[in-house]
């Protein structure tokens, strides 16, 4: 379902900038009686897999009934064999999706995701009517063939030669591919290489094609149900008519798809999460210690809290820019673009929060799987129980879609370019941030429900702008160059998270105020303080370490006061509000928020 209420669509980035009210966002409690059914049809299938989804054998025969079901083509159009469904629902899909886990998980991404969508946004007619049906039926498959053994994250020093045929008929392609999911069942593969050994093109490429071999399937850490092999190409004939998009062009079927990869991978988190934070609920009022339930220890309970909040944290945001890239792509084909184009421009838009999602949610996933393991003491190191898969499937999600570093990175070189642009107007902004920091602080205290939680976000913003102003200051003067300093792009991904994240939690608080829910209302006020109250500590650390590494002396004491002006969020007793988190879900034996 799509929210038709007018609403104030921000641009990509801009929530640093701009406020949004909760009308404004998209929460998972208004999904319809529709949507209901087609999230318990998806919990139906998930149950079903049970742990199938761990056995590479498992993973074509699965995939297919996902296609009979319409998993694989709920974000393709009608035309092409797909059963369109609006992105809220798709994001619900995978949300519930990801409880899987395993490999199943990431076969299922891979043939969706960075499979599929090359050619539904850079295929000619022809292509995408010739694949993308037996791809959303699930009866084919796709795999993406990106990196090579000397290129990893910087994709584009690919190796694999393209040449075309005397004739112009065909390309011969001579190389060797790694890391590629899929490989061991795909029927199509989308393959870059260096058209006449220097531009950088995308192919689609059957996979029986003769000069295809693969290498012996990768034994891995985790997700060992999904099948990663090698795959090389000697002297393997493309026909011409299989370019994909435009010769030398393939950086952007690369990184637009990866803008969705990144996207979809924070929604299968979302699952994730909730299946790690059930299981050690489950197990916690289950297993036994000193005559009680391990559950009734403020020690466990402080656990099974905090991953319930990083996993509400997550899920918030997750439906935040699920709606945000709706509203986008609406307005474009309602403007005349076509769907494909539409979905692609829409990713782009929001490239940033899709980089964001990706490291908050891969590592929300972390931490999650982690504290499993914990809550099941020594029986969370045996294969017996499903902690210990559980927590080696969920390390690859901070490496695959590019490295959490590289997002990162990439989160605010994107954002300060987008500036440069014109796109954003951050130097206003920022500007503002300095001239309040130079009069006298206000007295007045926020009032209204939530006052201080308002506060505190609009203070995480001025912060942002604060240090990333000073640090683009000093970048034009020629004091410093940010591509040198990785660590401070960081420092400030990590305070565009956490304010992200923070803004999220409160407008989803806020809406569900108007709304009937099982849940004592007190619980999710619970999870929104508590979040701010340790966010305001990590950001004031972040803050400080970079300040530390570009200023000094008279600056640097000047920035640091100023910093204190934003850090003020009132205490919290946090003991109580996680005692109250983990009561409800001890007493639901579930994850139920």
């Amino acid at each position: 379902m799509e929210d038709t209420l007018v609403k104030n669509v921000l641009k990509g980035g801009e929530f640093i900038i701009k406020e949004s009210s909760p009308e404004d966002v998209f929460i998972p409690e208004q999904f319809d009686e529709e949507n209901q059914m087609i999230k318990q049809t998806v919990s139906d299938f998930v149950a079903q897999v049970g742990n199938k989804g761990a056995k590479i054998d498992n993973q074509v025969e699965l995939l297919k009934q996902a296609g009979e079901l319409g998993f694989l083509g709920c974000h393709i159009p009608d035309e092409y064999g797909g059963m369109l469904l609006d992105t809220n629902t798709v994001t619900m899909i995978c949300d519930n999706l990801g409880a899987i886990g395993g490999g199943w998980t990431t076969s299922f991404a891979a043939h969706t995701g960075i499979g599929m969508l090359p050619i539904l946004y850079f295929g000619t007619e022809e292509q995408k009517q010739k694949y993308l049906p037996e791809l959303a039926a699930g009866t084919k498959y796709a795999a993406y063939c990106l990196t090579e053994p000397g290129s990893g994250s910087d994709a584009l020093a690919a190796k694999t030669r393209a040449d075309l045929s005397e004739d112009g008929s065909h390309y011969v392609l001579n190389g060797q591919k790694m890391w590629i999911s899929n490989a061991g069942f795909a029927d199509v593969f989308i393959v870059f290489a260096q058209v006449g050994g220097d531009k950088f093109t995308g192919f689609v490429v059957d996979a029986d094609s003769e000069g295809i071999t693969l290498g012996a399937e990768e034994d891995k850490m985790g997700i060992k149900g999904s099948s990663t092999r090698q795959v090389f190409f000697e002297n393997c004939k493309v026909p011409a008519a299989n370019v994909l998009g435009e010769i030398g062009k393939g950086h952007l079927i690369a990184f637009n798809v990866l803008n969705v990869g990144r996207f979809k991978l924070g929604a299968l988190a979302v699952g994730g999460c909730k299946a790690s934070v059930a299981n050690a609920i489950k197990y916690a009022n289950e297993r036994k210690q000193f005559k009680q339930s391990i559950s009734g220890f403020g020690a466990i309970q402080y656990k099974l809290a905090e991953m319930a909040i990083r996993t509400f944290a997550l899920e918030s945001a997750i439906y935040r820019v699920s709606d945000l890239l709706s509203d986008k792509k609406n307005q474009l084909v309602e403007q005349g673009m076509s769907y494909s184009d539409a979905l692609l421009e829409a990713a782009e838009e929001y490239a940033v929060e899709c980089a964001l999602m990706k490291v908050y949610g891969s590592e929300a996933a972390d931490y999650c799987v982690d504290e499993n393991v914990q809550v099941h003491g020594g029986n969370g190191f045996s294969e017996e129980f499903p902690a210990a898969r559980a927590y080696r499937d969920a390390r690859i999600n901070r490496i695959y879609e590019g490295t959490n570093e590289i997002n990162r990175m990439l989160s605010v070189s994107m954002l300060l370019r987008n500036a440069m642009k014109g796109k954003l107007d951050i130097v206003g902004p920022a500007w503002a941030v300095q001239k309040e920091l130079s009069s006298m602080p206000s007295m007045e205290k926020p009032t209204g429900a939530f006052g201080e939680e308002k506060k505190a976000v609009s203070d995480f913003k001025k912060i942002i702008l604060m240090v990333a102003g000073a640090a683009a200051k000093m970048q034009m003067d020629g004091a410093l160059n940010l591509k040198e300093e990785q660590e401070v792009l960081m420092n400030i991904s990590d305070m565009m998270i956490d304010t992200f994240n923070a803004e999220s939690i409160l407008l989803r608080v806020e809406k569900l105020e108007g709304m009937d829910t099982e849940v004592d209302k007190s619980v999710y006020e619970a999870i929104l303080k508590t979040y701010i109250y340790d966010a305001t500590g990590r950001i004031e650390k972040f803050a400080k370490d970079a300040l530390a590494s570009f200023a000094e002396g008279d600056l640097l004491g000047v920035m640091l006061r100023g910093l204190k002006r934003y850090v003020k969020y009132p205490v919290q007793n946090v003991k109580a509000h996680r005692r109250a988190i983990a009561k409800v879900l001890i007493e639901a034996d579930d994850y139920t928020l």
